[in-house]
């Protein structure tokens, strides 16, 4: 099996789950007991939160431990807006992941949240002079994703958290499918990572969030987390977070992916690329092929031995078009064509020869069946 579908999620590092083996077994205490074996534990979650907090640029105690992306989108809008005195406006985009979506739309609804949805262009990216046009006195936070996990589109994060800053308003990123292959954008005020895009397991992730921004938590109990985030903190998985941290590829070499893309789109002239080709995570390769239907081409694909995906693994079985695809100005249709290949840092040249040869394959195939 040839294995492209890293955007949903990687295999767990042998490194990291050595590094967090301790925690699963003999160092097995809850950090909030005061007695040794908890106080072992505390020492691995200060530790692990010290050298995350390094690559982030920030305070340790700056950094919250969640349960993932999910989570920590749902805690930065909601807990930033909740705790708002600017008021009940909030700025997003079209393309931003369905936590981010879903999490705005619960507050228009129960709280009078006030939305404003950026356009993107044909390439998926937002103008910052958009934003700057958007931004209300009332305003009380962006949220603008820092690479999409549909198309890969990189925006400027850097520019656009200046222009909400300048007004005073808080600026977050989901950083989900960024973390590990690009430099953190440390100009945001409240970043979103989870650790199963880069190599630890499922069930953990971050919200990083700018000291002084009044946040008003979702989960009540202990006070864990200096009371922003209650709940006995995954010791074993943050470990593991800093750890994958570690060993991310960043700055990686996107010839590989150049290649994939070149290839299909000359094995497959019909077929388009989706988002901008030059701000595009280094990983990261999303296609239509009009006239077929993608999770047919995908299908065909499995039965070859190539694991992708149509887009998003969280709106995984829709029978509704990508909202990326279709706010990037793509038919409906034609965006029922989708497939995304997302590489590993390892994946070879030669890997991606098989692939191109096994798209064209199936795209024909199921071309000559109708879509």
């Amino acid at each position: 099996m040839i294995y492209l579908d890293h955007a949903a999620s990687t295999p767990v590092r042998r490194e990291v789950l050595e590094a967090m083996w301790p925690y699963l077994t003999g160092e097995f205490g809850n950090p909030s007991s005061h007695h040794e074996v908890g106080e072992s534990a505390a020492r691995a979650l200060a530790a692990a939160r010290a050298s995350i907090a390094s690559m982030l640029e920030c305070r340790p105690a700056e950094l919250i431990v969640t349960s993932g992306g999910t989570e920590s989108d749902n805690l930065a809008i909601k807990g930033i807006f909740l705790a708002s005195t600017r008021g009940r406006h909030i700025i997003t985009t079209a393309i931003e992941h369905e936590a981010v979506l879903e999490s705005i739309a619960y507050l228009s609804r129960l709280h009078d949240a006030s939305v404003t949805i950026l356009p993107v262009d044909a390439d998926g990216l937002v103008s910052v002079a958009s934003l700057a046009a958007a931004i209300r006195a009332d305003t009380a936070l962006v949220s603008i994703q820092h690479a999409n996990n549909e198309v890969g589109v990189v925006q400027d994060i850097a520019a656009l958290a200046a222009v909400a800053r300048a007004a005073g308003v808080p600026f977050h990123t989901d950083a989900v499918q960024s973390a590990g292959w690009l430099p953190f954008p440390v100009e945001a005020d409240a970043i979103t990572i989870a650790g199963h895009k880069l190599g630890a397991p499922k069930g953990i992730g971050l919200l990083k969030l700018r000291a002084g921004i009044p946040l008003e938590p979702l989960l009540h109990g202990g006070g864990q987390e200096r009371g922003r985030r209650s709940g006995t903190e995954n010791v074993a998985g943050l470990v593991g977070l800093a750890a994958a941290l570690q060993l991310a590829p960043r700055g990686a070499s996107a010839d590989v992916r150049d290649a994939l893309i070149d290839g299909v789109l000359a094995a497959v002239p019909s077929s388009f690329l989706t988002g901008s080709r030059s701000s595009r995570l280094a990983n990261h390769a999303s296609f239509c092929f009009p006239g077929t239907s993608g999770e047919a081409v995908l299908l065909e694909l499995e039965r070859h031995g190539i694991t992708c995906s149509s887009g998003s693994a969280c709106a995984a079985g829709s029978d509704e078009p990508s909202h990326v695809l279709t706010a990037m100005g793509i038919p409906s249709a034609v965006a029922q064509t989708a497939v995304r290949f997302t590489l590993a840092a390892d994946t070879t040249l030669d890997e991606v020869a098989i692939v191109v040869r096994r798209v064209a394959d199936a795209v024909a195939t199921v071309g000559s069946l109708g879509g």
